[in-house]
C-alpha cells in the first residue's frame, strides 16, 4: 500500500510541467514559487489531483527515526542503509545527508530527467560500483519497495519480520496444536512428541497424508507457540499463568491500614517435632494488610480450623507481646512507629513488640473450609468486617497474601532446621533425622522473624508516589498512613474471645449438655434445665461455644441475662490432661471399628487416655512383626496424639477452667475482698486533625 502523500513548506514539487517550491501553507491553500521568482496560490486538493503532480523532495534535511533496524543483523542493516541512500537520490535527486542548498547531479535532477531515465542512470552507476551488472528492472523494483515501505523495504527479506508465525505449515496443523495446548492447562505435563503424534493423527484423518507436518517443522512451531505457556513445564506454573486476567491488570488502591486485608493458609515447608518424637507437617495461616504489607497475625497449626482463622482477627487488634530472650531492639518504643503518641491512646502498647495493630474493615478469602465456616463469618460480623469471597481457582484475587506466604518459605522456612522444600523433588534425604523444633518453639521463631525482619524490610510494593525510587518498610508505611487515617484502639476481653469460638445450639436437659457422647454439667445450669431458650430460629436451643483443641469445658450463653456460664466436662477429674476433638473422634472411630456398635462416653474417655499413654511410651517391640493394617492404625494414633498435645496450650485468653474441688461452705468475709482495685485506663481515639494543630 502506497504511503499517503505529504506536502510540507520547502518541498519541491512538479506541477504543470515545471519544478516549483512550496513557499507556505494556510489551511487548504498552498503557495508555490517557481525558479523565475513568480508565485501562485491554489487549493491543495487541486494541486495534488493535477496530472503529472509529483513530490520531488524536501529542501530541509530530515532525520530518520531510530530503532527501525534494531531487529536486523548489523551487516544487513548497513546494507539496507546503503540502498536507502541510493534510493533517496534516485527519487529526489539529493542524498539524505546533502547540505542545505545543494543541487542534484544532472543525471538525477527530477527537473530535467524522467523517473525511467534516473533508474537507468542509477543501474549503470551501481553496476560499476558493485562490479556486477544491475538492471534497470532491479532499480525499478527497489524504488517501488522504498516508496511503499521506506528503509524497511531495503532489508533482505530473509531477515525481515514478515514471515508468518506458522511458517509453511498448513493452518489446520496450527489450529489443532493450539486447541491441544489450550486443553493441557489443567492436565498433566506431556512431552512434545505426544502433541506431534496427536496432531499428525488428527490432520491425517481429516485432510489426508499430505497434511501431516514434518517433525522438525512441527517442533519449531511448538517452540514458538509454547513460549510463556509452560505446556511442557511445571503444571502449577501453567495453571497460574492461565489464571492471569486478560488485558491490563487491575489495581486496587487502598489509603488506610485495615481498609483491605487478605487471609490464606498453606503447608509450611519445614518438619516439626510434635510430641513424644512424632514428626509431622503443619499449616501456616496468615493475615496481611494490603496498604502496609504488615503481617498482623500468623499461626502454625497441624490443620487449620475455623477457630484459628477467627482468632487471627483477634490477634490483629491485640498487641504482640515481647517474648523472653528477644532483643530490646524489637520493642515498639525502639521502632519507627509513633510509639509515644500511640501509647497515650492505648496503654497496652507499653510492653508490645514492633508490630502494628490493625482493625480489618474488609477481608478477601478463598474457598478454604476454615474461611467458609459459619464461625469465621460470625467472628467477622463481631468486628464489623466485610468478607469478600474470591472466585474459585483465582489466586490472583488475593495476590498479596499468596506472595507473602511464598516469601515466608523463601526467606524464613529454608533457614529452619528440617526444611523440606516446596515439593518432593526439592526435598533432601532423611530430613526427619535433623534436630527439629517443636510447634510452640517454631511459632515463637516465626513471630520473632516477622517482628525483626519482615516489618523492617523495604517492600517493593510500598513506594513513595512522589519519589518512586524510595521504598518503605511495613512499619514505615504504617507510621505514614496512621497520621492521616488515625488510630482506633480495640480492647478485647475474655468474653470477646469466646465469641470467636465455634458455636453449637444445644438443649439443656436434666443431665446437662450432651456433645458427641460427652456430658457437660454444673450447678449454674439448674435454672435452665429443660427450659426453652425462646430463639425459634434455632429450635429453642441455647448458644454453646466450644474449643476444638480442648474438650474439657464449654461455655453457654444466657442471652436473657447476657452472661456466660462455664460448663465443665463430667469426666474432667478422670482426664486432667487437655485434649481436643481430634483425639476424641479418632478414639471413637477406632472403638466402632473394633466393637461395631455405639460406644459409651466412659469407653471413649478411657480409650483417649490409653491413646495418649501409648503414644508417650512408644511401641513395645520394634522388631515384632505386625499386620499392615494394625501398624497403619498405630501410626495414625501416634500422629493424632502428637497433634493433640501440640495444640493443648491455649493461644488466647479465656475464663478459667473450673477444677473439681469441694464447694465452699463458709460465708465470705470482708477480708476476702480486700484486694486492690486496678486502675481503669481509658482508650482514646486518635484524631489526625486535632493532633496536627499541636505541631504548629
Amino acid at each position: 500500500m502506497r504511503n499517503p502523500l505529504v506536502v510540507r513548506p520547502g518541498d519541491r514539487v512538479r506541477f504543470d510541467g515545471t519544478v516549483q517550491t512550496v513557499a507556505g501553507l494556510s489551511g487548504m491553500l498552498v503557495r508555490l514559487a517557481d525558479e523565475a521568482g513568480g508565485t501562485s496560490t491554489m487549493h491543495l486538493p487541486t494541486l495534488m489531483m493535477s496530472p503529472g503532480f509529483e513530490v520531488l523532495g524536501s529542501g530541509s534535511r530530515r532525520v530518520m527515526p531510530t530503532g527501525l533496524l534494531d531487529h536486523v543483523p548489523p551487516g544487513h542493516a548497513e546494507e539496507a542503509l546503503w540502498w536507502h541512500r541510493h534510493m533517496v537520490e534516485l527519487r529526489t535527486g539529493l542524498l539524505p545527508d546533502a547540505p542545505q542548498g545543494a543541487l542534484p547531479r544532472p543525471e538525477y535532477d527530477p527537473a530535467t530527467r524522467t523517473l525511467a531515465e534516473r533508474e537507468a542512470s542509477k543501474a549503470a552507476e551501481l553496476s560499476v560500483e558493485l562490479g556486477r551488472p544491475v538492471s534497470a528492472h532491479t532499480m525499478r523494483w527497489r524504488r517501488r519497495r522504498h516508496q511503499e515501505r521506506g528503509i524497511a523495504g531495503m532489508v533482505d527479506g530473509r531477515h525481515a519480520p514478515r514471515r508468518p508465525l506458522h511458517g509453511k505449515l498448513r493452518p489446520e496443523v496450527v489450529d489443532e496444536l493450539q486447541q491441544l495446548m489450550s486443553q493441557a492447562t489443567g492436565g498433566s505435563t506431556r512431552t512434545v512428541s505426544y502433541y506431534f503424534e496427536r496432531v499428525s493423527k488428527t490432520v491425517k484423518d481429516k485432510y489426508g497424508q499430505e497434511a501431516v507436518p514434518k517433525r522438525s517443522a512441527f517442533y519449531r512451531l511448538f517452540q514458538r507457540l509454547e513460549r510463556g505457556r509452560h505446556t511442557t513445564g511445571s503444571a502449577r506454573t501453567r495453571r497460574s499463568l492461565a489464571n492471569q486476567p486478560e488485558g491490563v491488570f487491575d489495581q486496587v488502591t487502598v489509603c488506610r491500614p485495615g481498609e483491605l486485608m487478605e487471609i490464606d493458609s498453606t503447608p509450611f515447608d519445614a518438619l516439626v517435632r510434635l510430641d513424644r518424637g512424632v514428626v509431622g507437617r503443619v499449616e501456616l495461616t496468615g493475615l496481611v494488610d494490603v496498604a502496609t504489607r504488615t503481617v498482623t497475625a500468623a499461626v502454625l497449626r497441624p490443620t487449620t480450623k475455623s477457630v484459628d482463622a477467627a482468632l487471627l482477627l483477634a490477634r490483629s487488634v491485640t498487641p504482640a507481646p515481647m517474648r523472653p530472650g528477644w532483643t530490646e531492639a524489637l520493642r515498639m518504643e525502639r521502632s519507627v512507629l509513633p510509639y509515644q503518641r500511640l501509647l497515650a491512646l492505648d496503654e497496652r502498647l507499653r510492653h508490645a513488640a514492633a508490630v502494628p495493630l490493625i482493625i480489618p474493615e474488609a477481608i478477601v478469602v478463598d474457598g478454604g473450609k476454615a474461611f467458609l465456616s459459619k464461625n469465621f463469618h460470625m467472628a467477622c460480623d463481631a468486628f464489623g468486617t466485610e468478607v469478600i469471597h474470591a472466585p474459585p481457582g483465582t489466586p490472583t484475587h488475593k495476590p498479596h497474601i499468596e506472595r507473602t506466604l511464598g516469601s515466608v518459605s523463601t526467606m524464613f522456612a529454608q533457614f529452619v532446621s528440617g526444611h523440606t522444600g516446596r515439593s518432593a523433588e526439592h526435598r533432601g534425604r532423611r530430613v526427619e533425622d535433623e534436630p527439629l523444633w517443636s510447634l510452640p518453639q517454631l511459632q515463637e521463631l516465626l513471630e520473632e522473624w516477622i517482628t525483626a525482619k519482615w516489618q523492617n524490610r523495604p517492600h517493593d510494593g510500598l513506594r513513595d508516589p512522589l519519589a518512586p525510587g524510595r521504598t518503605f518498610s511495613p512499619n514505615e508505611k504504617y507510621a505514614a498512613l496512621v497520621e492521616t487515617a488515625g488510630y482506633l484502639p480495640l480492647a478485647l476481653s475474655a468474653e470477646d474471645y469466646l465469641k470467636l469460638l465455634p458455636t453449637r445450639w444445644q438443649a439443656v436437659n436434666s443431665y446437662g449438655i450432651k456433645i458427641k457422647h460427652r456430658l457437660y454439667d454444673c450447678d449454674e445450669l439448674n435454672a435452665l434445665r429443660r427450659e426453652r431458650s425462646g430463639l425459634t430460629d434455632h429450635k429453642d436451643r441455647w448458644e454453646v461455644r466450644h474449643d476444638p483443641y480442648d474438650v474439657r469445658v464449654v461455655w453457654l450463653h444466657d442471652h436473657r441475662e447476657d452472661t456466660w456460664i462455664t460448663v465443665p466436662w463430667r469426666l474432667l477429674s478422670s482426664q486432667p490432661v487437655p485434649f481436643g476433638e481430634m483425639a476424641w473422634d479418632h478414639s471413637s472411630r477406632d472403638l466402632r471399628e473394633k466393637q461395631g456398635a455405639t460406644v459409651t462416653e466412659e469407653a471413649i474417655s478411657e480409650a483417649v487416655g490409653d491413646l495418649l499413654e501409648r503414644a508417650g511410651t512408644g511401641p513395645v517391640n520394634e522388631n515384632e512383626a505386625r499386620p499392615v493394617r494394625r501398624r497403619s492404625r498405630n501410626r495414625r494414633s501416634e500422629r493424632a496424639a502428637a497433634r493433640t498435645r501440640a495444640t493443648s496450650q491455649s493461644a488466647w485468653p479465656r475464663p478459667e477452667t473450673p477444677l473439681p474441688t469441694p464447694l465452699r461452705t463458709e460465708p465470705e468475709t470482708e477480708e476476702d475482698n480486700d484486694g486492690a482495685i486496678a486502675e481503669v485506663v481509658p482508650l482514646r481515639v486518635f484524631d489526625a486533625r486535632e493532633e496536627a494543630k499541636k505541631w504548629w
